[in-house]
C-alpha cells in the first residue's frame, strides 16, 4: 500500500496527516543511528508501521490515560498520540521504553510534534504508574508475560490491545493455562496472518 493509499484508509485530517509525515521524516533521520525499525521495512513504512499502529485507536478506551509498553521507535505509541491529538487531546500517552537511545528519540519526537506524552526509560518491572484505561504492546513479549504486566497496569474496566503475529492462537492457549480473561480477536488490517488481541477482565486462573 502506498503512502497516499494508507492516508486515505486512515481518513485523517490534514493536520494529522502533516504530523504523520513529520514523524516519518524523524524516523528516517534517526534510523541509521539507532535502528528504530528494520532497514528493509522503510520502503513500506506507511503500511507496515503507520497504518499498523493507527488501527488500534478505534479499539481503545479513551476515558483515561493510555500506557504503551516497549514503545521502541514509536510504534504504536507515537502514532497513536498523533491520532489522539485530534480525536482525544486530553488522553495522555505514557510510553515505556528501556532502551535509553530510543527513549531519547521518543522524547524528541513528542516535543517536536507537541504531543500529549510522557516517556519512561525504565524496565516494565520497575514501573510505578497509575492504572490505565488502555494498555498496548506491539511485538514485545509472549502473551502470558504481557498479562502479568497488565495485572498491575490496567484499570479494572480497562482494555489491553496486544498486537500479535501468526502465532497468536498458540499464545492465547498458553496464556489460558495461567490466566482467566475475556478476549476478542481483531484481524489485522495490514497483515492477514496477524491480529490485535483485545483483552479485558484479567485475573489469575487460580483466583
Amino acid at each position: 500500500m502506498t503512502e497516499r493509499e494508507t492516508l486515505t484508509s486512515l481518513n485523517v485530517s490534514r493536520e494529522t496527516e502533516a504530523l504523520l509525515h513529520d514523524f516519518v521524516a524523524l524516523v528516517k533521520k534517526w534510523n541509521p543511528v539507532i535502528n528504530l525499525i528494520a532497514k528493509g521495512s522503510i520502503p513500506n513504512i506507511w503500511s507496515r508501521h503507520i497504518e499498523d499502529s493507527a488501527q488500534i485507536v478505534a479499539l481503545a478506551h479513551l476515558s483515561g490515560h493510555w500506557i504503551d509498553l516497549g514503545s521502541g521507535g514509536g510504534f504504536p505509541g507515537i502514532v497513536v498520540a498523533i491520532c489522539l491529538k485530534e480525536i482525544s487531546p486530553t488522553t495522555r500517552m505514557v510510553l515505556v521504553e528501556s532502551d535509553l537511545r530510543k527513549a531519547a528519540f521518543l522524547r524528541q519526537a513528542a516535543a517536536i510534534l507537541q504531543l500529549n506524552c510522557e516517556i519512561h526509560s525504565s524496565r516494565i518491572e520497575s514501573l510505578s504508574l497509575p492504572r490505565a484505561a488502555t494498555l498496548s504492546a506491539r511485538a514485545l513479549a509472549p502473551l502470558p508475560n504481557l498479562l502479568h504486566y497488565a495485572e498491575a497496569l490496567v484499570e479494572k474496566d480497562g482494555v489491553c490491545l496486544f498486537m500479535k503475529g501468526q502465532t497468536y492462537h498458540d499464545e492465547l492457549a498458553a496464556a489460558q493455562k495461567s490466566w482467566s480473561f475475556e478476549h476478542d480477536i481483531v484481524k489485522s488490517q495490514t497483515d492477514r496472518n496477524a491480529a490485535v488481541l483485545k483483552i479485558r477482565n484479567i485475573r489469575r486462573a487460580a483466583d
